[in-house]
């Protein structure tokens, strides 16, 4: 073997296989990821590897447990006749990851694996927004329960995402409104859970990770340019650019909410007078049916009442979305998105909430903006945060994979 003469060292080229073999390996799992289930030939498709240089690392990945092979055709819809390929799958021996959604009054907490399938999942009522550490310790908890039913230990959990109804400073992690969530302002939670858990943890807030989530999962796959709606007792946007989730310069891109929509509205709690979140949001809705129902009627009632055909619900929801469409369509001028995800408390509505978006977007956004955009409801549910949060953690593991190569 020739000498490299400018250093006088000889090329190590063992080393130069040993970590072309670990990149291929990371590819194979990469794709295994993306499609959840695949045959030898769809990874050899996905990776642009050999199909002898995939069966390789296969052998290799299902020796050390981290891939499984799933017999018969394993639910994956097939064309023609013969014996069906057999299809593969990682395995939680690949590690493990960990999605904890806060909401305002619920603690949401799942493991899955690195395809983010959901291998164990809870969920309980809790007051979130005055009691930070009280929140905290019950994830603490629930982190151990399912991690506890999926049979795995904190060690094979290589990070958790962590989501809040809330602004997040893109710099520090912090939390930065004691309007929203009065006991975690200035507070890092991703910094308070890692030390409760021992595992590096991201945080990002709800919006953002119901954007992920639609866009991996749910109702936005396929769509590279996307805007989530997230529509409950606040309105918020996760956006979606280039195919990877845009939070702007300080982490509040997306902050519809307080877009403003009547100059000489009431005034909202974030100080300024008629924004959307005031007019637009379930607890102004329920405020407008209060005189023609009940003083102390809920999200839950007014979804009922939408289904059974209350034209008054049908009306304050359909007017609801025609404001949000207002605004969504000066956000469509902007970023000229292919798709509009619909998710939060109020999309359980239905087509009326669809008719109002898509009518106020159509009204108020370019005609080559609006034409280029569908709406559509998530597929997610009030399950799309903490998906997102599964979802952020395997990309921060991806990424840190990819700084290490």
């Amino acid at each position: 073997m020739a000498a490299d003469r400018s250093s006088g060292r000889v090329p190590q080229i063992g080393g130069s296989l040993e970590t072309l073999r670990e990149t291929n390996r990371q590819r194979v799992l990469e794709a295994l990821r993306a499609h959840g289930l695949a045959s030898r030939n769809d990874l050899a498709q996905s990776t642009g590897l050999s199909r002898s240089t995939v069966t390789t690392l296969v052998s290799e990945l299902q020796a050390d447990g981290v891939v499984a092979e799933v017999a018969g055709d394993a639910g994956v819809e097939r064309s023609g006749r013969g014996r069906p390929p057999s299809y593969l799958k990682i395995t939680p021996k690949a590690g493990a990851v960990l999605g904890v959604d806060f909401g305002h009054r619920h603690v949401r907490v799942a493991v899955g694996d690195l395809s983010c399938q959901v291998l164990a999942e809870r969920c309980v009522d809790a007051e979130v927004d005055t009691a930070a550490a009280t929140a905290l310790d019950a994830a603490t908890r629930m982190i151990d329960e399912v991690l506890a039913e999926a049979g795995l230990t904190r060690e094979q959990v290589i990070g958790a995402g962590l989501g809040l109804p809330g602004p997040i400073d893109a710099t520090s992690g912090a939390v930065g409104s004691s309007v929203i969530l009065p006991d975690w302002a200035g507070l890092r939670p991703a910094d308070e859970l890692s030390r409760r858990i021992a595992a590096e943890v991201v945080v990002d807030n709800d919006a953002n990770l119901g954007a992920l989530a639609e866009a991996t999962l749910g109702a936005g796959r396929g769509a590279e340019d996307l805007i989530y709606l997230k529509v409950s007792s606040g309105i918020g946007a996760g956006l979606v650019l280039g195919g990877r989730l845009y939070r702007g310069a300080t982490g509040i891109a997306g902050e519809i909410g307080h877009v403003q929509v009547q100059p000489d509205g009431v005034v909202c709690r974030c100080g300024s007078r008629g924004c959307l979140e005031t007019v637009a949001a379930t607890p102004a809705l329920l405020r407008a049916l209060a005189p023609a129902h009940r003083p102390d009627l809920t999200v839950r009632d007014l979804i009922e009442l939408t289904a059974t055909g209350d034209l008054g619900a049908r009306r304050v929801i359909v007017d609801a979305g025609r404001m949000i469409g207002r605004a969504v369509g000066d956000l469509c001028n902007s970023l000229n998105p292919s798709a509009i995800v619909i998710g939060g408390d109020l999309v359980a509505a239905g087509q009326p909430l669809l008719e109002g978006v898509t009518e106020g977007v159509s009204r108020h956004a370019q005609p080559g903006a609006a034409q280029a955009v569908t709406t559509r409801l998530g597929t997610l549910g009030d399950r799309a945060q903490v998906l997102g949060a599964l979802v952020l953690a395997v990309g921060e593991f991806r990424t840190a994979l990819a700084g290490a190569g």
